[in-house]
C-alpha cells in the first residue's frame, strides 16, 4: 500500500513557553493532521528541538508557500527550521573502495524495497567492486586517486555528484579522506561507518591491533563526515563481546557484521528524516 504523502518539520531554537502549542496551531489552522510529534529538550544549552509530521492532503499550503506563511511565527520564537516533502525522491550515492561488505548489504535493501531512495551511481577508487554494482544494474564509476591527482579526481566526483543531483553520500568503506570541499558541499550529508576501536586502534589493521591487546568488546560508529577527521556527530552504534576464545577472522567477521547493521540504521535514519544535529551532536528521533 502507497503511503500517504507528508510534510517533516524539523525546529530548533531557544526553550520557551508556548513553541508547541504555536507551531501545532499553524499547522491545524491549514488544516493539517499531525500524525507524529517528537521533542526534546537540552537544558544544558536551553535548547529545543522538534519533529513533526503531518499528512498534506487536505493541507491548504503547497509547500514551496509554506515558507512565506510561516516565516512571522519562525521569527516571533527565534526558530531554525527546514520541511521535507516525503514525496520527493531522496537520491543518495555510494563511495567504495576495496573491501564490499557494506556495500553488498546496501544494494541488497535497496533492491529489497527497504531502502525507498534512488541510487544513481556509485563511485570507487578502486574497479574491484565494479562486478558487484554493476549486478545491481546501477553505474559504476571507476576514478582512481593518488596523491599527484586526488585534487583533480575530488572535482570529478563532484561534477558527477551534481550531474546525478545526489541529496546525500554513504562512505561505504571508502578508505579516502574527503577535503573540506567535498565535506562543506554535503553539510551532515555525508554518512561514514569505522570500527569503533579509533583511536586506541588507529591505522590499517584495527582489529589485528584490538586482537593482539585481548579486547572484550568490538564496535561500529556511523557518523556524519566533518573536515575534522572522524569527529562528526555520530548517528549510530552498536558493540558486541567478544572472548579469548575467538581468532582474529572471527574478529573480522563479526565486526563487518556490526559495521554493516550500524551503517544500514544510520542510513535509515537519515531518509526518514528523523535525524536533527545541533553542536556537532545529533537528536533522534523514534
Amino acid at each position: 500500500m502507497k503511503e500517504e504523502r507528508t510534510a517533516i518539520l524539523h525546529i530548533h531554537c531557544r526553550d520557551q513557553k508556548g513553541i508547541v502549542a504555536a507551531v501545532t496551531g499553524f499547522v491545524h489552522q491549514h488544516n493539517g493532521n499531525v500524525l507524529h510529534l517528537d521533542q526534546h529538550v537540552d537544558f544544558e544549552q536551553d535548547v529545543f528541538f522538534m519533529r513533526m509530521e503531518w499528512t498534506l492532503a487536505d493541507f491548504d499550503l503547497e509547500l514551496p508557500e509554506f515558507s512565506r506563511a510561516f516565516e512571522p511565527l519562525a521569527k516571533q520564537y527565534s526558530i531554525d527550521w527546514e520541511i521535507f516533502d516525503s514525496a520527493e525522491p531522496i537520491r543518495m550515492a555510494i563511495f567504495v573502495s576495496k573491501m564490499s561488505h557494506c556495500l553488498y548489504d546496501i544494494l541488497s535493501r535497496h533492491e529489497s524495497g527497504e531502502f525507498p531512495v534512488e541510487i544513481p551511481l556509485v563511485i570507487s577508487n578502486h574497479a574491484d567492486c565494479g562486478h558487484i554494482v554493476e549486478r545491481f544494474g546501477i553505474p559504476f564509476q571507476h576514478l582512481p586517486v593518488t596523491p599527484e591527482n586526488k585534487a583533480e579526481q575530488e572535482q570529478a566526483q563532484l561534477a558527477l555528484l551534481d550531474e546525478h543531483q545526489v541529496d546525500f553520500v554513504v562512505l561505504a568503506r571508502y578508505m579516502q579522506i574527503l577535503t573540506p570541499q567535498l565535506v562543506d558541499r554535503y553539510p551532515n550529508r555525508i554518512i561514514n561507518i569505522h570500527h569503533s576501536f579509533l583511536p586506541a586502534f588507529a591505522g590499517a589493521r584495527p582489529y589485528h591491533a584490538a586482537y593482539a591487546r585481548g579486547v572484550k568488546i568490538i564496535g561500529a560508529t556511523s557518523h556524519y563526515v566533518t573536515a575534522e577527521l572522524d569527529a562528526g556527530p555520530i548517528i549510530e552504534q552498536d558493540i558486541i563481546r567478544v572472548s579469548h576464545r575467538e581468532t582474529i577472522n572471527d574478529f573480522i567477521r563479526r565486526g563487518r557484521d556490526l559495521e554493516k547493521a550500524v551503517l544500514s540504521r544510520a542510513i535509515w535514519l537519515h531518509i526518514r528524516r528523523q535525524i536533527l544535529v545541533y553542536s556537532n551532536k545529533t537528536v533522534l528521533f523514534g
